[in-house]
């Protein structure tokens, strides 16, 4: 196995406060998300001040997205998630085994992180779907929440309010599940805490 220390400055300054703000707002949503779901006595915020603070935060949320598309539009950072199409479902399988099998066996990863590459295949396809399919539904499904007479009266015979409402608390459930799956691989790095750091001094390390 290789164990020659790497060191990659792969998160810019702008990255890391949106990461970290991003992180917050989506703890602080799934708390008073719940509150508002399962609204009784025994919740950890009361309904009013849930719906208060969740709005609030949908809306901050709204924003640190729109800074994030256009920054990925604007900077190298939108290059990461470009999936190469030949040899996609290649590269899925082998890192699918190396998840599966080869993490246990500590072999080395088959897509080491270097400044051209910062994602894995999982991680490419996973975060692409996240930050440009569940995210955009959250945020609009959200306003339409917000704001009822944007929605449509009804879509195929249903309410489209109460349409909206689901679509609204699959794709929370969704992000809220992706996010601790990420967290826990966040845990496998050169140390269990090595990847949080990069978040803080922008390098990533790896061995």
């Amino acid at each position: 196995m290789n164990h020659e220390n790497q060191r990659f400055y792969l998160y810019p300054v702008w990255i890391r406060i949106w990461h970290m703000v991003n992180a917050l707002l989506c703890l602080i949503l799934i708390i008073t998300g719940l509150s508002i779901q399962f609204s009784n006595p025994g919740t950890m915020v009361k309904f009013s001040a849930a719906v208060s603070v969740h709005n609030i935060a949908g809306i901050i949320l709204s924003i640190s997205y729109a800074l994030f598309f256009l920054g990925n539009l604007f900077t190298p950072n939108g290059a990461y998630y470009v999936i190469p199409v030949k040899g996609f479902i290649t590269r899925l399988k082998k890192q699918f085994i190396y998840y599966t099998i080869g993490i246990f066996k500590k072999e080395d990863a088959p897509f080491p992180v270097n400044e051209e590459s910062k994602f894995n295949p999982l991680q490419q396809v996973t975060y692409v779907v996240l930050m440009y399919g569940f995210v955009p539904v959250i945020v609009l499904t959200g306003w339409g929440l917000l704001y009822p007479e944007i929605t449509v009266n009804s879509f195929v015979g249903f309410s489209g309010l109460d349409l909206t409402d689901l679509l609204h608390i699959f794709a929370g459930f969704t992000i809220s599940i992706i996010m601790c799956v990420h967290v826990y691989f966040c845990t496998i790095g050169k140390s269990p805490v090595s990847n949080f750091i990069s978040m803080i001094n922008g390098y990533h390390e790896s061995h």
